[in-house]
Formats: C-alpha cells, sequence, structure tokens
C-alpha cells in the first residue's frame, strides 16, 4: 500500500461546516487505517482565533459525537493538528502560515511538501492562491505544492474562465486539484470497472442496443439553512453543471489507453465537448424546470421553496430540472440521455439507468419486459440487473426478475468514503478524479445557453414537497415506451416509491 509522502496539510476555513462535518472525520480514519503519511502535520487557517489546543478540542468533541473513538488513538491524531488564525484578505498575514510551514518541516519532517485546501466561500479562490505565491509557497523547488479546489468553479462560463486564468497566474495545471466529491464514490469509479473489465456489457454499450438511459440526483431534504446561497444557485448550478454531467461523462466515455489521470480525463473531456449544444428550441422542448411548494409529506407539513428562510417570497429559482440531451459520437448518435435532479423528492437516491432495446423478435416480444441496468451510486450502494424469464405454467409468458450486488455484502471490505479517496489521492499526486480545466470549461460551455434561456424568465412549474417532480417532466420522454424509474431508499427493483 502507498503512502503520501511527509506534509503539511493546510486547510483555508478550518471553522467551517466542511471540515468539521468531512475534512477531519476523513484525515482521521486515513490516519485509524495507516494510509495517511509516517508523519505530517494538519493546519487548520481561519479568521476566528483559537490557540491549537482550543481547535483540538473543538474538533475532538465533534468527532467524538458521530462515532466511537479510541481516545489514545485520537490523542496521537491530533498530536498532528495545529490552528494559524489569519485575515484571509490581507497578503501580509499569510507570513504565519509560511512561518509555521517552516517549523513542521522541523518537527515532523514535511520535507517542504504542503497540500493547500480551499475550504471557503468560492470569492477567496482568486485570492488565497496569489497570497499564497506572494510568499514563495507556490514554488517546487524544495518539496511539492499542490491546491485543492472546492466547488463550484465558477458561477457561469465567463467567471469559470476567469477563476482558472487567475488560479493559473501562480499554479501550473499539474498543481491545481478541483474537487468534486461525486467522482470520489466508489459506485462512480465502478462503472468503469463495469464497463470495460466485462465482455458482458461493453459490446452492448452503444446505440445498437442502448434504447435511452436516465439519471437521476434526487434529495428528499429542501435546502433548509442554504436558502440565502440556493436562492442565487439552483439546481442546474449545485447539482446539474457539475455532479451529474461528471457521472454522465463515466457512463459515456471510451476506454482510456491507460488507467493514468491524462488518459482518464481525455476520455471525459471528448465526451463533454461531444454533448449536442442546446438551441433555445431544444430547450422550450427537452427542458423542465420546477419549484417545490407547501405540503404534507408522512403527516408533517414540510414548507415550500418560496418559505424557506433566506429565500425571496417571488423567487423564480428552480429546485427541480429534467433535461434530454444527445451526444455527438458514433457510440451515442441517437440514444437520447435523461437526467433530473431536484430537491423535495420522495427519497435521497442517485442512480444511472441503462434502459436496453426490447428484442425485435415478433414471437417473444409481445410480453418481454423491460431489460434494465441499475448502478446505484447512493444510497445502499449496488448494481441491479432487470431481464425475463418464464412465468411458471403453461405457454411462454416472460415475467422480470432481477439479478443484484450490493457493496454493504463486501464486509471484508475497506470502502474509503468519497472524501477519504479524494484527500488522499491529492496527497499522493493522482489528479485521475480531479477535473480537469477543459473539462470544466466543457461543461459551463454546454451550461451557458441553459443558463441565459433562464435569464428571461422561462416556465417554471410547482410541485409539491414529497412528489417525484412536476408532470411535465413525463411527457418530456416523448415515447409510451419510456419512462422514468421511480427508485426506492433500498435498491430494489419496484414500480413504487415510498411518500
Amino acid at each position: 500500500m502507498k503512502k503520501p509522502d511527509n506534509n503539511s496539510l493546510v486547510i483555508f476555513g478550518a471553522s467551517g461546516d466542511l471540515t468539521h462535518r468531512k475534512l477531519i472525520p476523513a484525515l482521521y480514519h486515513l490516519f485509524k487505517n495507516g494510509r495517511l503519511a509516517d508523519d505530517f502535520a494538519v493546519l487548520g487557517v481561519s479568521r476566528t482565533e483559537y490557540s491549537d489546543e482550543q481547535f483540538r478540542e473543538k474538533l475532538s468533541e465533534i468527532l467524538s459525537k458521530s462515532e466511537k473513538i479510541d481516545k489514545s488513538e485520537m490523542r496521537e491524531f491530533f498530536s498532528h493538528v495545529y490552528y494559524q488564525a489569519i485575515d484571509t484578505a490581507d497578503v501580509d498575514d499569510y507570513a504565519k502560515v509560511k512561518v509555521r510551514l517552516d517549523e513542521f518541516e522541523k518537527t515532523h519532517h514535511t520535507q517542504g511538501n504542503a497540500l493547500f485546501y480551499l475550504s471557503t466561500p468560492p470569492s477567496l479562490y482568486p485570492l488565497i492562491p496569489a497570497y499564497l505565491a506572494a510568499h514563495g509557497l507556490n514554488h517546487q523547488n524544495h518539496g511539492w505544492k499542490r491546491l485543492v479546489v472546492e466547488k463550484p468553479f465558477g458561477y457561469d462560463l465567463a467567471s469559470a474562465i476567469s477563476l482558472d486564468k487567475k488560479l493559473h497566474e501562480d499554479f501550473d495545471e499539474s498543481q491545481i486539484y478541483r474537487i468534486d466529491h461525486y467522482l470520489g464514490k466508489e459506485t462512480v469509479q465502478n462503472i468503469l470497472v463495469l464497463r470495460f473489465s466485462n465482455g458482458l456489457f461493453e459490446p452492448l454499450w452503444n446505440r445498437n442496443y442502448i434504447d435511452y438511459v436516465e439519471i437521476t440526483g434526487a434529495e428528499a431534504l429542501g435546502v433548509e439553512e442554504r436558502g440565502g446561497y440556493y436562492d442565487g444557485s439552483g439546481a442546474m448550478r449545485d447539482m446539474f453543471q457539475n455532479h451529474l454531467l461528471q457521472v454522465l461523462a463515466m457512463i459515456a466515455m471510451e476506454s482510456p489507453a491507460v488507467i493514468d489521470a491524462d488518459a482518464m480525463r481525455n476520455e471525459v473531456v471528448k465526451v463533454l465537448q461531444s454533448l449536442h449544444p442546446l438551441s433555445e428550441e431544444d430547450l422550450e422542448k427537452y427542458l423542465v424546470l420546477g419549484q417545490y411548494t407547501g405540503a404534507k409529506v408522512r403527516g408533517e407539513y414540510q414548507n415550500g421553496y418560496r418559505e424557506e428562510k433566506g429565500v425571496d417570497p417571488q423567487s423564480r429559482t428552480e429546485t427541480y430540472m429534467a433535461l434530454k440531451l444527445k451526444i455527438d459520437n458514433w457510440r451515442w448518435s441517437g440514444v437520447p440521455f435523461y437526467i433530473r435532479t431536484g430537491k423535495r423528492l420522495p427519497t435521497r437516491v442517485t442512480e444511472v439507468v441503462i434502459h436496453f432495446k426490447k428484442t425485435p423478435h415478433p414471437v417473444f416480444n409481445a410480453n418481454a419486459p423491460e431489460n434494465k441496468l441499475i448502478i446505484r451510486i447512493q444510497p445502499n450502494e449496488g448494481i441491479v440487473m432487470s431481464f425475463g424469464l418464464k412465468n411458471p405454467g403453461s405457454g411462454f409468458q416472460a415475467k422480470e426478475v432481477s439479478m443484484d450486488f450490493h457493496y454493504q455484502d463486501l464486509t471484508d471490505t475497506n470502502i474509503l468514503d468519497a472524501y477519504e479517496r479524494l484527500l488522499l489521492d491529492s496527497l499522493l499526486g493522482d489528479a485521475t478524479l480531479f477535473s480537469r480545466s477543459d473539462a470544466v470549461r466543457a461543461c459551463w460551455k454546454f451550461v451557458q445557453p441553459i443558463l441565459d434561456y433562464k435569464a428571461n424568465n422561462p416556465k417554471l412549474y410547482g410541485y409539491a414537497s414529497g412528489t417525484w417532480g412536476p408532470q411535465e417532466a413525463d411527457f418530456m420522454m416523448e415515447s409510451k415506451n419510456r419512462s422514468w424509474r421511480f427508485p426506492c431508499k433500498n435498491l430494489t427493483n419496484t414500480e413504487y416509491c415510498e411518500l
């Protein structure tokens, strides 16, 4: 098992929610399983005033609430954790970070290696790299330097290009790791293994055998306390532009020549650049925008979006979107991809459904069930294959049966969660699961016409909380033989879901 070089990990925004909920627990689990470097230092950086000990105590309390902790193990982990308060908008204050990194080189033998993690508001993304560079903390003449940037990577095409140029003023592309936690999920990566390591699937993975593909990213929660942020973002920017387009790329890409960062990401970019440009006519027919309204769900009233804290009472921000899109290449020409995402849907689930074409044989085609491959990304991660077998009794009536696999059945396997995997990869210098500059730009280029269309106040459909979105998304399917799957929390192939 390869371990990272000794290093310093600097987390900007260390007093924030992401650090507490995801980053520190992920680092603790990696430490607990012996995946981190032999020696390392974690430096939390934020405006809030803490001493090293106060910061450790705060994080210890949070960790202890979320899981059973071995106290001696936790003490050992936190002996590597430190804190530095700075004004992140003051370039001179970054000298304090440099001083601490120099100290760690002596006390933790970090050899000048440093990973800078931007867990901050996007407004600081252009500033922090420039201010690090002002103190020479971008140079790799003494140890490697890497920059991890959380989404969003821009707000539209113009801002994404501007941010990209700004980052590249001080850091090379090889040093920049744009993190999308969806790509760290084991099931997303398993899509590639399922496709390319099995002679059973890859010969069928094309327009000759696949009728259509659907991708669902559903959330049962509303905007919660993020109303102010979400009202300026919406489902298009929050989920579709990054997470779901990346999942689509994994489903549609060609096999890389080798398994490395460049080869893998080259194939992702090819898919994103092959997305059929959306005209205004396409958007009128194939884009459905919705917003959840107040309703009783399981006996309890759920607020409508416009009733949420921080949301404009007249808001026309979409909390649901469904879109039909096409890919202009040899493999996928003529195969529609239907993508939907929304808040306040019946359950939390992300999955891909591959709908295979029906058999052309007229004798068995009349009542043959649909062949589907369901790839569940979350929760209850796994795969279901659905096909037809003979119903017991006389005649040749077919019935649908399923074969399934669940990751939870792998009891002896220690599966890293998304942040654990991506943090470890960034420390190892493996950029395979991180978005590259040209891929980010290709996503925004495809999405920009949708943003322009939204700016003209298009139709926005209401849907009751706890339902599967506006009925217009069903009409969009165009064919009586096509329909959305209604997935349950548990990975089962049923035609109903809890409501």
